[in-house]
């Protein structure tokens, strides 16, 4: 039986790549330390920021929300709710955010994406054409920076963890996605259109937890008794990520803190370089919605447009 390091009591965690055994008292402890390492080490957040967190219902975002108000942050949480209705998985989703708001006495903001789009995600992405995952993103993205932009927010804060920002690294690798390799970074700083930002501006995101693996996140949250939702998306499953972090933790397995250094070496020595061989176009207003993009219609208004041609095209 492995003993904690710190204090010697029983052990409920063995980090192989640290050589760091740690009782339930002393991970929790750890585990902010880290998350606070990270901020400051990426200056992610500012003492004038109003940081917004992507809040999903899962154990990564809500161990992120209590986090940061553990850490003294005051991060309020915004729950876009995707209409994803098998196993009423956005619902119970939901209530377990509205749970935490209530535990941490932090704001939960709710956005329907059906009255934002018109239709929820999975509708969006049939009629779209496009996979679910790919239509969920995108519409996310948007409208957490919408919603950032129009509430005064300067930082958007997500629960990526290592496992999904080393599978992410992988399949872009795999396929020499250089627009996205040149993008992948713990922090992407706020982008504005126009002077001082006056016709629109992508709001500077975060990624708190890129130092941890999916089950460190899963027992920090587990420690401090934060309920989240269990199941999978229904529309993840057969996902290519899932595939690539399974192979990264058969890595992983042989050669403790290979997901570590497969990102972090990245981020320090390819991307920057990435970055500035492959500048990111020019942003200008989507002449559809006004947000900003790089194309003359954004993302998110093809899809609707799409859908919305579909629905036209089966009516009588």
């Amino acid at each position: 039986m492995k003993r904690c390091l710190w204090c010697k009591q029983k052990a409920v965690i063995y980090m192989r790549e640290h050589r760091l055994a740690l009782c339930k008292d002393c991970y929790p402890k750890w585990f902010l330390r880290m998350t606070e390492r990270t901020i400051k080490e990426w200056r992610m957040i500012e003492p004038s920021d109003k940081v917004l967190v992507a809040v999903s219902g899962g154990k990564d975002s809500l161990g992120l929300w209590f986090a940061l108000t553990q850490l003294g942050y005051d991060a309020d949480g915004l729950y876009l709710d995707l209409g994803i209705s098998p196993g009423e998985y956005s619902e119970r989703s939901k209530e377990f955010a509205l749970q935490l708001s209530q535990r941490i006495q932090r704001p939960l903001h709710i956005v329907k994406v059906a009255d934002e789009m018109g239709k929820p995600v999975p509708d969006l992405a049939f009629a779209s054409n496009r996979e679910p995952c790919s239509a969920c993103g995108a519409v996310k993205r948007y409208l957490f920076n919408k919603f950032a932009v129009e509430n005064g927010y300067t930082v958007i804060a997500t629960g990526h963890n290592l496992d999904d920002e080393a599978a992410t690294l992988l399949g872009n690798v795999l396929r020499w996605q250089i627009g996205y390799l040149a993008r992948q970074a713990p922090v992407l700083p706020e982008r504005v259109l126009g002077v001082g930002g006056e016709q629109g501006r992508l709001v500077k995101r975060i990624k708190p937890f890129i130092r941890f693996t999916e089950k460190q996140v899963a027992l920090f949250t587990i420690l401090n008794r934060i309920p989240y939702i269990e199941q999978e998306c229904p529309f993840a499953v057969g996902a290519a990520s899932l595939f690539y972090k399974d192979l990264l933790n058969k890595i992983e397995e042989r050669s403790p803190g290979t997901k570590w250094v497969f990102y972090s070496q990245f981020v320090e020595q390819i991307q920057p370089l990435l970055d500035e061989k492959f500048p990111e176009p020019e942003l200008r207003p989507c002449t559809r919605c006004g947000m900003p993009t790089t194309a003359e219609v954004c993302s998110v208004c093809r899809i609707k447009e799409r859908a919305n041609k579909l629905v036209a095209e089966v009516k009588p």
